[in-house]
């Protein structure tokens, strides 16, 4: 019987990212079942090395070759693991597609999920990244990860609180070469309790003629707003918003506001901090819809960095390093990234 995994030599992972850049790596390991990983990661050929665990790659910007093996997880299987009235709990295998999730969630009648419908990548990068959008995080509905310990080599189990969520950040994020996710458990609810205090939400629902929305109402809607504004890496490559909202104390965030009327500005992850638009800032400094060569920024949202075409990592790192300090030149607030960069330090 053949084992339940494939390994490819020299393997070029252009059309395994969203930016859609080149980049190869010495090994392409593809595992269809988790519980074989331990067999794959002692194979001879892979002695001494840290695969780099690769989902959607909608999340990472490759600034050059991987120096190791990349793995990818394909099992893309959900199930419902217990259920009552009010709740369900639901696993998802690493390999399964975000929105794929989002979407089958609300056909069970489960929600929890909608506001984070069309957000590219596997349920195994989700947690890493903590994703949130119009204001839900995963991290919220995290039930628990399982995640193969490189260091004990073991398999475990974290619950929510052992993963550390934080604004686009958990344990995994911290420790990318320790935890490969290899599924994650989600508590959902099945009465509907939408979200809707978030920009854009409700002015589309009621565009839609929708004024006592369910949990699909607010996936469609959510859907719509980013068709509408961020570009599909189908179309033109790019990972989504590239840079993170900075989190800044709440007096600076009121003196920014004082100097510049019209920078949102949000609750932040403390009493005392306030989180700004990282998307305003960048706008402001005349970022929007710039291009140099196949390295640019989308016209339809500041944040989103795009490739044209044939752009290498390289050069869309150094578009994001000058806006970076404009902005900070300007604003005198650090912007960070959100993907992960390989092959270069930010």
């Amino acid at each position: 019987m053949s084992p339940p995994y494939r390994l490819t030599r020299d393997a070029s992972l252009r059309n395994r990212n969203t930016f859609g850049v080149e980049a190869r790596a010495p090994w392409l390991l593809e595992l269809d079942v988790a519980a074989a990983l331990p067999e794959l990661l002692a194979r001879p050929e892979l002695a001494g090395t840290s695969p780099l665990v690769l989902g959607g790659g909608s999340n990472l910007l490759f600034a050059g070759d991987a120096e190791g093996p990349v793995l990818a997880l394909t099992d893309a299987t959900t199930r419902v693991l217990a259920q009552d009235a009010t709740h369900a709990r639901v696993r998802a295998e690493a390999g399964m597609p975000w929105h794929a999730l989002v979407m089958w969630s609300l056909q069970q009648g489960l929600c929890g999920l909608e506001n984070l419908a069309l957000i590219p990548g596997t349920a195994g990068a989700a947690p890493i990244q903590n994703i949130g959008a119009y204001g839900v995080e995963v991290g919220e509905f995290v039930h628990a990860v399982e995640a193969w310990d490189r260091d004990e080599g073991v398999l475990r189990r974290l619950d929510r609180a052992a993963c550390k969520f934080g604004y686009r950040d958990s344990v995994f994020k911290h420790a990318p070469d320790r935890y490969i996710v290899t599924a994650v458990e989600l508590d959902l609810l099945r009465t509907p309790a939408p979200r809707l205090d978030y920009a854009g939400i409700g002015e589309e629902l009621a565009a839609m003629g929708i004024d006592r929305p369910d949990a699909r109402d607010v996936a469609e809607a959510v859907i719509a707003i980013r068709r509408r504004k961020l570009p599909d890496p189908a179309v033109i490559g790019n990972a989504g918003s590239f840079f993170k909202n900075p989190i800044v104390p709440a007096a600076l965030a009121e003196s920014l506001q004082a100097t510049h009327p019209g920078l949102p500005v949000f609750r932040g992850d403390a009493a005392d901090t306030r989180k700004i638009s990282a998307a305003w800032m960048i706008e402001a400094c005349g970022w929007k819809g710039h291009r140099d060569g196949d390295a640019g920024v989308a016209a339809s949202h500041a944040l989103v960095l795009v490739n044209h075409g044939n752009a290498s990592g390289m050069q869309l790192l150094a578009l994001a390093r000058r806006i970076a300090e404009s902005v900070q030149d300007r604003f005198g607030v650090a912007i960070e990234p959100e993907p992960r960069i390989i092959g270069a330090r930010w």
